[in-house]
Order: C-alpha cells, then structure tokens, then sequence
C-alpha cells in the first residue's frame, strides 16, 4: 500500500541530487550582488535578516559545497513529501522551485531564491510541526494555545549536524500521529481503486432480511474491512457482528441493526472520511507537547473521558459534554487539575443567574426554591424581601449557591483545573443522560459517568486506600477540597478521526460542527485530498 510513497520519494531524491547540476549557476554566490539581493529579501523579516547577518549574507542553500548540496537535496525531499503529512501540495512543489532555481541566472536572482526557500522552509517546518492554522481564528470556542517553536531554531537545527535527520525529526513523534499518517496514505491508495463502493440504499435493516439491500451492506461492511468476504444474501450472525464492529468504530449503539443513524454513517463517503483524518493531523500538531506522564483526555466527540499512564489508558468513562447552543459549547484548551472538591456546592455562573433564573424569579419569587440567593458577603438573602422585579441583568447584585446534597448540580464531586472558562469535570444527578449515543447537554462543564471510580483512581497515587479516604469524607455530607499531591495536566480536545492502539480507525460525528470548518480552512490553504494508485 505504500508503492506510491516510495516511488515519490524515489523520484524526489533523485530530483534533489540533480541539483548538483545546477550549482554551477550559483558559482558567484559569494559576490556583492548576490549578498546585496540577499540582504534586501531578509530585510522583510527580522529573525531571517538577523541570521543571514550573522553569516555576512552567506547562502546556505545555494552554491556547491557539500553541505550546501546536503541541506538542498535534504530540504526538496521533504518539501516532496509534504502532502503525505496534508501540506498544501503547491505551495512546497519541489518542481516549481527547480524551475525559479534554474531561471535565476543572475547573481541578484540568485540571492532573491536563497532567501525565498529560507522563508519556505521556515513556513514548512512550522506547518509541519505545529500546524497550518491558527485554531482559535477559525473556531473561537478552540482556546488552544499552539506550541510555536522560535523560528530561529528552526535555523539554527538546519545548520546543526544531518539536514535530513532534522527535517524527519520535525512533524509530531507521538504514536497517534504516525499511525494517523499511516491511515491517511492507506485511504489515498482506497480512493484510487473506487473507494468504498456503493452505497446502502434504503431503510432499516436487521437480522433475518434477505435481498439485494442486505448484499450492498454486505458488500459495504467488506469493502471497509469490517468482515470477510461472503456471499451471504442473508442478514445472518456474520453480518451482525461486522455491524456492530462498525457502530463501536463509529461511536454508535452497538445493536447490530443497520437503522438510519447507522446506514448514514456507513454511507459517508471515504474523500468525506479521508479529510477527517487530515483534520486530525493538524489537531495533532496544535498538540504537539509533552501531555504528561500521567494526564485526562477528554474527546468530546467520543463523550468520554479517560485517564493515561505512560500511554496507556488506565481508566475510561462516558461523559456529557456542553450542549449544540453556540453559548453552551465546551471549549478546547489544556490545564491542569489540582484538586477534587466533595460534596461541592455549585455556585451557579453569572450568565445561568441572569439568563435563566431571574426572569424565573421576576414570574415567581419561589422559583428554584432548592438554590440559595447570596449577597456578596455570601450570607443567605430572604427572597421575599427582595424585588425581583426591580432588577435587570446588569444590575442584579446577587449571587446564588446550591448547597451540597445528592441533588446537586454537580453532584456529589468535582474535579478542578481553575481556568478562566469556569470548565471543570464533574458529578451529576441527571443519569440517565449517560445512555444517549450523543450526550451534549450541559452549560461548558464535562459531566461523568462514573466520578467516584475517577476519583479513586486520581487518589491511588497517594492514598493507600482511596476508596476508604474518599467515602469517608462523603459520608459527613460536608465540603471538602482534597488535593492531588501531584497535579495531573487535562486536555480538553475534538477528534473526530482517531485510531485505537491496535491501529483500527475511528470516526466520530463532528457535534459542533468544528472539523468541517477546520477543513474547509485548510482547503483554503491549498490543502487537497488525493489519490494513489496503488
């Protein structure tokens, strides 16, 4: 399945060396005019200028020294590469640099080209490190802070030692990623022989029917090497199984019955499938950091929320993530959690107070009877002495709290990672919302299935017995702050392309609707989906 890599990076090394052929054109590389074009094209850009300065407006990709061939061939190579790893293809084309580097035939040419692949290579080695865009100017609700590398590392790495060992050293490390890179080369030799093939047409299918319908999910579920080939025109166990093998890939309700939810996943076509992936690397490359030994990732497309150690998940929940009101949507950043509160109190945020309980309280005094109303001194304010009425939400003076108790809205833990965005992880009341396949309810916060047992396991750490410290503080009903001896980073983030660490490829629906904008940023960038024969 990677014949086509091999050949294109076959054909580009010997494109890079045939450079060597050109050298002669920048003999005269070291004259004033070539210093001067130099000096003029660096001058745009401070860190390149002051490189450039430093080294007397010497080229370092131009001319025929060794290492000059060695960082050329090394940098043309990768820039062929590029799209394997969702570059813009046009913007690194080897090609169309060979053709500006042979129609520079002047000195002054010749040094406005030295600083253009400078410029390009500082672009490249950004894009593939840390990402095309910047997240947060195509989704505000993505809080992300990129890790920028200083550009002029990316100069001095360059000079430093093996060109082609920096440059492969560049995109992400992490296995996720390379297993990502691994599906979507795998996808373009797919495209190239037809895809998934046709669609299933129709309505509900299920075990027992019979026909053409059932030969086409067959053949789809074949086709996306959910079960091997048959030649079953039946709805038997076979294919139920290979259902319900795609619904657990697809984060749907393994039922092994092929109704709407189901056939509409299915039917999204592989180009559709493909640029999810590219998505995923760039999401890839916006975290391109140390995460932690220990950390929390939680993917709210998957609604789940999983404990890591050393790169492996340790523990795993379901969660309820913001609801699809633009106002209510979970943000996407990295903090780090400090401690857990026990039965908390929820002091109720300032927008829920003005939005949705004082026009309450304007029809009806005794509304939400079950949360206390505070001044700012945090002392219990009679209700019935205060006109409602009176009050709008700019000038409303209160705050208000529901005291610990089962009935809480958050239940009866809280997990903090103190952030501006008022985002934490929490209990709830409201079970029953943790069977839905899709669970976007809550105001921003990360509601869990199973808090006790997080909690137990963020305390096994440090607690001989964390079962017994935990319900020990529950049981006397009172608020409790616990802290975590060693803080653990938490990554609030979207995928929905992502792969198991068996390499099965997962998709998720995108809930707010975050990946399509993200493509369609990078489709604007010149990012393409391709196809290889394979």
């Amino acid at each position: 399945m990677f014949m086509h890599f091999a050949s294109r990076a076959a054909a580009a090394i010997a494109l890079a060396v045939s450079m060597t052929a050109v050298a002669p054109n920048f003999a005269v590389a070291q004259t004033t005019a070539f210093r001067q074009a130099v000096a003029e094209g660096a001058a745009r850009d401070d860190v390149v200028a002051e490189f450039y300065r430093a080294r007397t407006f010497e080229g370092i990709w131009t001319g025929t020294s060794e290492a000059a061939q060695a960082r050329r061939n090394a940098l043309l190579t990768a820039f062929a590469n590029a799209s394997d790893h969702g570059l813009p293809e046009d913007l690194y084309d080897p090609q169309a640099l060979m053709a500006r580097m042979q129609a520079a035939t002047t000195a002054a040419d010749q040094g406005a080209v030295e600083v253009e692949l400078t410029q390009l290579y500082l672009s490249y080695a950004r894009d593939i490190q840390t990402g095309i865009l910047t997240p947060g100017r195509v989704v505000s609700d993505i809080k992300r802070e990129v890790p920028l590398r200083d550009r002029s590392g990316y100069l001095d790495g360059i000079m430093a030692g093996n060109p082609q060992a920096y440059l492969a050293s560049l995109p992400p490390s992490s296995p996720e990623y390379a297993r990502l890179l691994r599906e979507k080369l795998r996808m373009e030799v797919l495209l190239a022989n037809g895809g998934w093939g046709p669609t299933v047409p129709g309505g509900k299918l299920e075990p027992g029917d019979t026909g053409a319908r059932v030969v086409a999910l067959r053949d789809r579920l074949v086709a996306m090497g959910f079960m091997d080939r048959s030649v079953t025109r039946s709805y038997d166990a076979a294919l139920q199984v290979a259902v319900m093998d795609f619904q657990t890939a697809h984060g749907l309700t393994a039922d092994g019955i092929a109704g709407e939810g189901t056939l509409q996943e299915l039917n999204i076509p592989a180009s559709r499938r493909l640029e999810q992936v590219i998505v995923a690397m760039e999401r890839e490359r916006w975290t391109n950091f140390e995460r932690g030994d220990r950390h929390i990732w939680v993917n709210m497309t998957d609604f789940s929320a999983a404990i890591v150690d050393h790169g492996s998940v340790t523990f795993s929940t379901r969660s309820v993530i913001g609801a699809l009101d633009e106002d209510r949507q979970s943000p996407e950043f990295s903090d780090v959690m400090s401690h857990m509160v026990i039965n908390p109190s929820w002091y109720v945020p300032r927008s829920i107070i003005v939005g949705e309980y004082l026009p309450a309280l304007q029809r009806n005094r005794n509304a939400v009877g079950h949360i206390e109303i505070t001044d700012r001194n945090g002392r219990v304010v009679n209700r019935g002495a205060v006109n409602f009425s009176q009050y709008n939400a700019r000038t409303f003076p209160f705050a208000m709290r529901q005291p610990p108790s089962s009935r809480n809205a958050l239940g009866l833990v809280k997990f903090m990672f103190p952030n501006q965005y008022n985002i934490y992880l929490h209990d709830t009341p409201a079970k029953s919302l943790f069977g839905r396949e899709v669970r976007a309810f809550s105001h921003g916060c990360i509601r869990l299935n199973d808090p006790f047992d997080f909690a137990y396991a963020l305390l096994a750490v440090q607690e001989a017995d964390p079962v017994g410290v935990f319900q020990g503080i529950l049981n006397t009903g009172r608020e409790r702050r616990v802290n975590l001896d060693a803080p653990v980073p938490v990554h609030l983030v979207y995928r929905t392309a992502f792969t198991h660490t068996t390499g099965l490829l997962n998709f998720r629906r995108d809930v707010y609707s975050r990946d399509s904008r993200i493509w369609n940023a990078l489709a604007n960038e010149g990012v393409v989906v391709r196809a290889f024969e394979g």
